[in-house]
């Protein structure tokens, strides 16, 4: 159920590859060959690369992902959110430039902002925020409306609308196992990605107790700056998979 997060920082680059002109490329690549058979997702952040006008590293990352490794899920985590005629495009990035599986969306601006990428052709799908692993989420995620938070009422419109209109999933946080349950018991059997194992201070043993669905399933959980800055010499791939190992085992308990 591990997910490695694909967001490249030049600044923590390990010395080996700092230098080279295709640094970016080559650390996520060696990330991906080190995890690929320990994970069931890769999450590329499209800001991490687009920041430093890189998206092409990113268009051969996921395309080596899909090519190299077809049984492992591609996230694309760009949260967009827009009108309908701006989120056709969106989903053209994501599905048809870099072959995003899924992409993360922000549901604030309802269900024409998410209809397109479900009528995008292909199979696709969304992974909706519900409850983000950030202390902010609380101003708004939290506001009570109708006797219930927010979050809940995202929850139970995937649940019963929009998981009929295509394949879906929602964002919950790890540092939130309260909220985590709360929405499990809402979503059923629905697929949660959950960022903030690791480096945020989320437990995966506690995401599992609180999050898992039908027979221990249903969980994408990500580690991003854990797994992959934890070592910065010439074996830091090696490091890297120690660590994916280390939280892989802690989701099997």
């Amino acid at each position: 159920m591990l997910c490695v997060g694909l967001d490249p920082d030049p600044e923590r680059y390990p010395a080996v590859i700092a230098d080279a002109p295709d640094a970016t490329e080559r650390f996520c690549r060696a990330i991906v060959d080190a995890t690929a058979d320990i994970v069931c997702a890769f999450k590329p952040q499209i800001a991490y690369f687009a920041s430093l006008g890189d998206e092409d590293a990113l268009e051969n990352i996921c395309n080596y992902i899909r090519s190299a490794y077809p049984d492992v899920t591609l996230i694309l985590d760009a949260k967009r959110g827009d009108i309908g005629s701006t989120a056709t495009h969106y989903a053209r990035e994501a599905f048809d430039r870099y072959g995003a599986h899924a992409v993360t969306v922000n549901p604030y601006m309802g269900t024409d902002s998410v209809e397109p990428y479900f009528d995008h052709p292909g199979d696709g799908g969304v992974i909706v925020l519900c409850r983000t692993s950030n202390p902010g989420g609380d101003d708004f995620q939290s506001l009570v409306a109708d006797g219930t938070p927010i979050y809940t009422h995202v929850a139970r419109k995937v649940a019963d609308v929009w998981s009929q209109l295509g394949d879906c999933g929602l964002v919950v946080g790890a540092t939130y196992p309260t909220e985590l349950a709360d929405v499990r018991s809402i979503v059923g059997d629905l697929p949660l990605l959950v960022p903030g194992v690791g480096a945020q201070g989320g437990d995966a043993r506690t995401v599992m107790e609180h999050g898992s669905g039908p027979g221990g399933r249903g969980l994408i959980v990500n580690s991003s700056r854990a797994v992959l800055y934890a070592g910065d010499g010439e074996d830091f791939a090696d490091a890297t998979r120690a660590e994916a190992l280390r939280t892989a085992r802690d989701l099997s308990c």
